[in-house]
């Protein structure tokens, strides 16, 4: 069973191991299950102590990156990546050439992590849908999410974040 991986995208995965609605918010207590998030996004190593303290804060600059707006979002990504160990591999899919971006060798859990995220990330913008990712709405969830809607108008990650929300305002309206 996966704990972990709900879009089997680390950027969104990552950012959305601090869940707010938890009575401990960490979702990586320890370094068993960083190696769990690790083993289920198909990132290989043995994880240590310095690795978890280091990838938690990966998650702290993701979520920082996330949280802005698309605009300024952008300008984070970019000093985000000038401070990653990345190359630039050019492969051909279909005759065309393609780039793909990697982390160095010898880098840490860490950096291929938040190397994966940056590229995710820029797919996610790729794609045309920069200005559908979104941290939800409902207090006090900031989990992140891509609105795949088709108004593109989805403010909560989840079901249960939108009922939630909804509840918590029909209960205001009422008092």
């Amino acid at each position: 069973m996966r704990q972990f991986v709900e879009t089997g995208l680390v950027a969104l995965d990552l950012a959305n191991t601090w869940d707010e609605y938890l009575a401990d918010p960490e979702r990586l207590p320890d370094v068993e299950a960083l190696h769990r998030f690790c083993h289920e996004l198909g990132e290989c190593g043995e994880p240590g102590g310095d690795d978890l303290r280091a990838v938690r804060a990966v998650r702290g600059r993701l979520r920082a990156v996330l949280s802005c707006e698309p605009v300024e979002r952008t300008r984070a990504l970019a000093q985000w990546a000038d401070d990653l160990p990345i190359r630039v591999i050019v492969e051909e899919a279909d005759g065309v050439p393609r780039q793909r971006l990697s982390a160095s060798a010898g880098a840490t859990l860490a950096e291929r992590l938040a190397v994966r995220s940056v590229a995710e990330l820029l797919d996610i913008a790729a794609s045309g849908d920069w200005d559908r990712l979104r941290l939800c709405a409902a207090d006090p969830c900031k989990d992140a999410f891509v609105d795949h809607s088709r108004p593109g108008k989805r403010q909560f990650c989840s079901t249960r974040c939108a009922n939630r929300a909804h509840a918590a305002a029909s209960r205001a309206r009422r008092r």
